[in-house]
């Protein structure tokens, strides 16, 4: 074993032991369904985003934005459903499912930030509605945050009212937050959307949603090992990885795979900066 091969293997190590140590009660986080475009059937208008939110949730002052966070971008050339970025240059694009235990949640960011990792967080409106302080945390760490649905149903088997109230709901959490309705929206159990969804997010103001072209199935908790052994074997230039807040062996797992990231050399960086 040579030198380099020690180093990495050494920083696997500490960051292996690091997971472990970040590995407790977990709360449960959301459970992915992998649906197929369809359609739906068309219903009656809804609110747009920018209407005034009803937040029901806890508040906390500390959370309002001092300025606004960024908003969506439209990235001309790339398809309204967008799973994954540029294969001829050496990023990748980690992106979770913002739900579940906050302490952990604050685990898992820092994380990726002591590797120099930024990441994309799609996160639950009602999630927010608990834990309203996080939104600030994943943009002070320079990450991604968009709109996962205000509540993590099945939205592709919804009509197109509650379709709509799904995607704007979280997008007025966010605006309330941030300032902005956040830089992405991916829907709720499904890892394509159908053409109705795709329309709704365009009139929520979305451009574009994100999608993925690497499953991890942390959701089926695997176990550590295996959820690093299927997104190291199928990640590569332009990849935007599925990972999940709420779940242990994601967070025993990602010291390793930042560390296999790295090996590769290649940046795990945020799906605005994989796409720009």
């Amino acid at each position: 074993m040579n030198a380099s091969e020690t180093s990495v293997h050494r920083r696997s190590a500490l960051r292996a032991g690091a997971g472990a140590a970040l590995v407790g009660a977990l709360a449960a986080g959301c459970t992915e369904g992998h649906g197929s475009a369809g359609t739906s059937t068309k219903t009656s208008a809804e609110t747009p985003a920018d209407a005034p939110a009803q937040i029901t949730g806890k508040s906390d002052a500390s959370a309002r934005p001092p300025h606004s966070a960024p908003a969506p971008h439209r990235f001309p050339g790339q398809p309204v459903q967008i799973d994954h970025g540029p294969r001829n240059r050496p990023r990748v694009a980690l992106t979770f499912h913002g739900q579940g235990d906050p302490a952990i949640a604050r685990a898992v960011l820092a994380e990726a930030e002591r590797a120099h990792a930024r990441v994309t967080v799609l996160v639950v409106g009602s999630w927010l509605d608990e834990h309203p302080e996080m939104a600030r945390r994943i943009l002070d760490g320079g990450h991604d945050l968009g709109n996962h649905t205000q509540s993590h149903v099945d939205i592709s088997a919804m009509g197109e009212a509650a379709a709509y109230a799904e995607i704007t709901g979280c997008a007025q959490r966010l605006r309330r937050l941030t300032g902005s309705i956040g830089t992405w929206f991916r829907p709720s159990r499904s890892r394509y959307a159908t053409p109705l969804v795709q329309r709704l997010a365009r009139r929520a103001g979305y451009p574009h949603v994100l999608s993925y072209d690497v499953d991890s199935l942390d959701f089926t908790s695997p176990g550590a090992a295996a959820v690093t052994r299927k997104v190291a074997g199928e990640i590569r230039n332009g990849s935007v990885v599925s990972l999940h807040f709420g779940y242990a062996d994601t967070v025993a797992a990602l010291p390793v795979l930042l560390t296999e990231i790295d090996r590769r050399q290649l940046r795990a960086v945020t799906t605005t900066e994989l796409l720009t």
